[in-house]
């Protein structure tokens, strides 16, 4: 049985470590507005094991005019749970939380390997890609409300 619930910023950093910054500390693994009070994490747990997480940013990008912005942020399933949905069943998570939350629109920096993925969920690219250094190339990606 999987599910998705709140999380604190604590219990995303294992999930980011193994997934995002594989090799990396774990002081790499926290995120500038992590702990603001808008900021909510999710994490999807089988039988209360955490497999995967996401972060949800109350925070504006100056490419948007959108008045109420969400960035998603975090995103991240252990690799063997890869490929099966469950990254599917995060990100929805994090919208439907974003749209409750009266949100005009949802944007994020998505790594090149991950553009299909947020495609196939009705995401758009905007912009040329970028790079961030030691973590890759990188697009940003939106969906409107």
């Amino acid at each position: 049985m999987f599910i998705t619930k709140k999380i604190t910023t604590f219990e995303t950093y294992t999930i980011r470590q193994e997934v995002l910054r594989k090799g990396k500390p774990i002081e790499t693994c926290y995120f500038n507005g992590d702990n603001d009070s808008s900021t909510t994490h999710f994490g999807l747990f089988e039988n209360e094991k955490i497999i995967g997480v996401v972060s949800v940013y109350k925070t504006n990008s100056l490419l948007f005019i959108d008045e109420i912005q969400f960035q998603i942020r975090g995103m991240a399933v252990l690799e063997n749970f890869q490929n099966k949905g469950y990254g599917e069943q995060l990100l929805k998570a994090a919208e439907k939380y974003c749209w409750e939350e009266k949100a005009n629109l949802i944007w994020f920096n998505a790594r090149e390997k991950a553009v299909s993925f947020y495609t196939k969920s009705g995401f758009k690219i905007v912009g040329n890609s970028f790079d961030i250094p030691d973590v890759g190339i990188h697009f940003v990606m939106y969906k409107k409300n």
